[in-house]
Parts: C-alpha cells; structure tokens; sequence
C-alpha cells in the first residue's frame, strides 16, 4: 500500500470513528451501573456520563461474525472494555497488535497442537499484554500469568536464577494443558478462563451460590477481577481484529529474532559472554526471558541458550575463548561451590528433593558435572588450586605429639573456620553483585502478604536485606526479594 493511499484510509477511518463517535454520544447520556474492573473504574454509580462509544449494533454484529467455537457473547462490560480500550487507552492496544508477530505463530501452533480453539491465544493479552517477564502483584508470572504453585504442579522449573514460566514456549504448552483441563471440567469455555483466571474451586462456589450453569448466570457471585476478565477477552479479539476500523494501527512490529542454541554447564556470566561473543545482551535477555538473574549457577548442566544467528559465526571460531570467559568464577567464588551459599535456595518450596531435579528436560542439575559444551570436564576438586583438610583429621595427634602441639593444631582449626567462614559472606556478597529480584509495595500491601509471593523467603530475611526496623512500608517503596 502506497504512503498516500494508506493516509487516505486513515482519513476515511477516522471519519468513520467521528461518525460513530456522533451516534455514540447521542445515545449514551443516562445512567450506567456500576461494574467493578481489575485495572480501572470505567462508570461510577448512578453518575451520568457522556463518553465515546462503539454503537452497541456495530459491536454486536461484529461479535457474531468473529464467533467461532469460544463464544462471544455482547454484554455491557464488554461494550465498556471495548470502549476503553478504543477511547481511553488505545495505546495498549496498539502495544497489543505490534507483538502479535513475536508470539501468535507460537500461539498458534501449540494451540492446534493441543486440539484447542485458536483464538484462545487473544487472553495472554489480557494477562500479560504479550509481556514475557511480566509479573503480576499476586505473584503471577509471564505470558500466561501462571502462579509459582500451578506452574510447578505443570512442571515448569523455578529457582532463583531460572523461571520456565517465563519461558514463552513451555509457559505456551503448560498454559494449553491447564485451559485443557479447564474445559473438561466445566465443559464450556467461558467458565473454563474464569477458572484459569480465579481457578476452577472458585467458579465451582460461585455456581452454588448462584445456582447458575453459565459465565454471565455466576457473575455477580465471582471475584471482581474474573468478572472483567471474560469481558476483556472478548473486547481484545474484537480489536485485534477491528482495531484498524477504529484509527488503531500498529507501527513498530516486534519479530522473532532469528537464533540458534548452545548447551551451557557450569557457572555462566551472561553480560561476560556477550561481551565477548559481540552479542548484544539485550538480545540475549529477549530470547532467553527464563533467565531471571544475568548468571547461571555452578550446578547448571545443558542449559539451552538462544544466541542470535547473526553473530553465531564469530562465535563459533571464538568458542573457547568466549566460554573459558563466561564460565570463570569470580575470585571469592573460586574455593566454595555456589549450592552452599546463603541465598542459592533449593528443596521443598522450590524443588522438592535432589532426586527431582530430573524432572526438567530444558534445566537439568547436577553438582558433579560441570562441562561446558566444547570443554573438558572441570571437577569440584578442580575449582580450586588447594583443598582444606577435613577439621576431624587435622586434629588428630601423632603418638609423640604434646598437649601443647594438639592444643595448637585445634587453634589452628578453629583459624580455618573463621577464615571459611568469611570466605562464605564473601560468596554471598558477591552473588548480590548479580541482579537481585525487587518487589514494588502497593497499597495494602504487608510483610506477611508479600513473603507469601516469593518461594523461600521469610519475614526476618525480608527485613534484613531492606534493612527494616518495623513493620511500615510505603507505596512505591522498592524491597529486594532474591
């Protein structure tokens, strides 16, 4: 299309959005109820409002012929939603139609895949407005919002330094066998994503207490933010597919960046390597959004790394050099393996046992193998140029030993410990060095309801790391969780 027959129809869109805006405003002044929304108020009670509109025939005509298995059914909310993000905030929508090309081919495979309607793949814009590393204030997160508890119990691997749920392929696959088993149960896909959004416990009561069998029969007995969130569904497929209609274009499109994959053991510093391998590290964060910290930990074994295809070349005649970079240990973490460290975190609230590290395909774990691809394997006693004698042998004393050499050789055990000891908070302070993960306090927040967000973390460690006194916190404040 031609720069001047494309401003044309951009003329002739917004003659059509002036026209309907007309119709709207001499058919919407009187009173609206009241609707309760996640993100926003969009009426007031009994307040008497003239806004912008989308005529309620046009939306509804649209909305039966985008109809294919999901329904689509009109409702005021969804005449309201439709509305905001038309008027009031287009920009999220226009945010919205640019990355469609970076995740719906993946969308829309995966959902084919699985036997499941295709245009199920608009609700992670109302989750997570296509936003891999987004997290929500419940602690819900990436592309399809998934809590830390529902994502492991759909084996998406989570530690302080890697979070499958942001991952935008296997978060995909695991959001596609929970809206699965969603619709078993409920047997129609309205109440199957108010189940996603609130779970299915949740629409079961709100069946009960209403008696209803239907989205729109439970309404009012649903939690307020799953009120809005089918509506909103409905509101994106209508945009993303009538946006345009409304003066909604996309300019800026986000695409894939082509890449290829290398298996990462061991430690790894992912700003060393890029630095390195002339790979742009914004680049490298993109591809890889499960990677919540800018290192791998010593314990990692195969990790999958994307790497851009552009620059896999130089890299590829560099490789020894580049890895032998990224994979060198700091000087305080030379003598000490990462897993004993203070803030490496793994077990019951993570990971369950050691033995069930062998549950992730993509992240596997071990403490002996530590080869990176292309390497030798560097053992555990290779991390260091000498190794401490265990504090039991050196106190033992030879026969002709005097009370005064044991007692000695004691002291100096006791030496080692304390040196070891600092060797420890050395580690640790080193690894803060390395992105911590923050939380910013909203309004009614506590301490208790925010430690229940973060895998491992307690009360006293919270107010240790922020340097806490009491129990106050401020809106906005900005607290580091891991």
């Amino acid at each position: 299309m031609t720069y001047l027959s494309h401003s044309l129809l951009r003329i002739s869109v917004l003659s059509t959005v002036l026209a309907s805006a007309w119709v709207g405003l001499a058919t919407v002044a009187r009173a609206r109820t009241s609707i309760e929304f996640s993100d926003t108020t969009i009426a007031k009670r009994d307040t008497i409002a003239a806004v912008l509109t989308v005529p309620d025939s046009l939306l509804r005509g649209r909305l039966a012929r985008l109809q294919k298995d999901v329904p689509l059914n009109y409702h005021k909310a969804v005449q309201m939603y439709v509305d905001l993000f038309t008027f009031r905030k287009p920009g999220r929508t226009k945010l919205a139609m640019e990355r469609i090309p970076l995740f719906f081919p993946l969308y829309e495979r995966m959902l084919a895949e699985y036997g499941l309607p295709d245009e199920l793949k608009f609700l992670s814009i109302v989750e997570s407005d296509l936003t891999p590393r987004a997290i929500s204030h419940a602690g819900a997160g990436g592309l399809w919002q998934i809590m830390p508890g529902t994502g492991r119990d759909l084996r998406l691997y989570q530690d302080a330094y890697i979070d499958e749920r942001m991952d935008p392929v296997k978060a995909t696959e695991a959001a596609c066998k929970y809206l699965r088993d969603l619709y078993t149960i409920f047997g129609d896909w309205e109440l199957a994503m108010a189940g996603y959004n609130c779970g299915p416990g949740a629409v079961k009561r709100a069946m009960r207490r209403s008696g209803g069998d239907t989205f729109y029969a439970i309404y009012d007995a649903l939690p307020k933010e799953t009120r809005g969130y089918v509506p909103q569904f409905v509101a994106f497929t209508y945009l993303m597919n009538h946006g345009n209609d409304h003066g909604i274009f996309a300019e800026n499109y986000e695409y894939p960046i082509p890449h290829d994959t290398i298996q990462v053991s061991g430690f790894f510093n992912l700003e060393t390597f890029a630095k390195h391998s002339t790979m742009p590290l914004a680049d490298l964060q993109k591809m890889n959004p499960a990677i919540t910290t800018t290192i791998l930990p010593q314990y990692t074994n195969r990790y999958p790394l994307r790497v851009p295809r552009q620059q896999y070349p130089y890299f590829a005649s560099h490789r020894r050099a580049v890895m032998d970079s990224a994979s060198r240990l700091p000087a305080t973490m030379a003598h000490i393996l990462l897993a004993h460290a203070e803030d490496v975190r793994y077990g019951a609230d993570s990971l369950g046992t050691w033995a069930d590290l062998g549950r992730n395909p993509l992240a596997r774990m071990s403490l002996t193998n530590n080869t990176p691809v292309g390497e030798t394997e560097v053992g555990p006693g290779q991390m260091s140029s000498t190794s401490a004698r265990p504090a039991a042998e050196l106190a033992v004393a030879e026969e002709d030993e005097t009370e005064a050499v044991v007692a000695r050789r004691h002291y100096e055990v006791k030496r080692s410990d304390r040196a070891s000891s600092r060797k420890k908070a050395e580690v640790v302070a080193e690894m803060k060095r390395f992105k911590p993960r923050y939380h910013r306090v909203h309004d009614g927040d506590t301490l208790w309801s925010i430690v229940r967000r973060y895998d491992g973390l307690t009360i006293t460690r919270l107010k240790r790391m922020n340097n806490i006194r009491g129990n106050a916190l401020r809106p906005g404040q900005k607290l580091i969780v891991g």
